[in-house]
């Protein structure tokens, strides 16, 4: 798989292999980086490994996470010891079932909070950025399902 691409972009590149419903996923570049999902027996699996959507709502910390970084370096503030919780909740009728209708989770809540010398304007302007600028806030934002985005500000320790 190749493209063109401007140098501002980064590809990712993930090469997958499995049986049943589980996988081992490496990601390429410098250092790949191998991991394993699989689903609950529901699903087919044996729960052995996350299931893939365990790692969406990971990727949707991570993300976060990072991206605070990117912003608070940018706004000048410090950021020490952060906290998340992350529900999302699906309905399983069209995954398990086949039934008609949307496949994707219908809510997804993120309860954020961060040790930080931001002040209360500063920390407004840094939650607003975060969930701009975070890629994975942004899929899940952008594929129309209910998003809460709660994070709450902390004192630096």
């Amino acid at each position: 798989m190749t493209s063109t691409i401007r140098a501002s972009v980064v590809p990712f590149v993930i090469e997958a292999e499995g049986t049943g419903v589980a996988q081992t996923l490496v990601s390429q570049g410098d250092n790949k980086h191998e991991f394993t999902t699989d689903a609950y027996p529901a699903f087919g699996g044996k729960d052995e490994a996350p299931s893939p959507l365990f790692y969406a709502l990971g990727a949707l910390t991570s993300c976060n996470q990072v991206t605070a970084a990117l912003v608070a370096k940018d706004l000048g503030i410090t950021l020490g010891k952060f906290t998340f919780t992350i529900q999302g909740d699906l309905d399983t009728l069209v995954l398990v079932k086949g039934e008609e209708g949307n496949a994707n989770f219908e809510k997804v809540l993120v309860d954020a909070s961060v040790e930080t010398d931001a002040t209360e304007e500063q920390f407004t302007t840094f939650v607003s950025e975060v969930e701009r600028r975070c890629p994975v806030s942004q899929l899940f934002i952008r594929s129309g399902l209910e998003f809460h985005n709660n994070w709450k500000r902390n004192a630096l320790a």
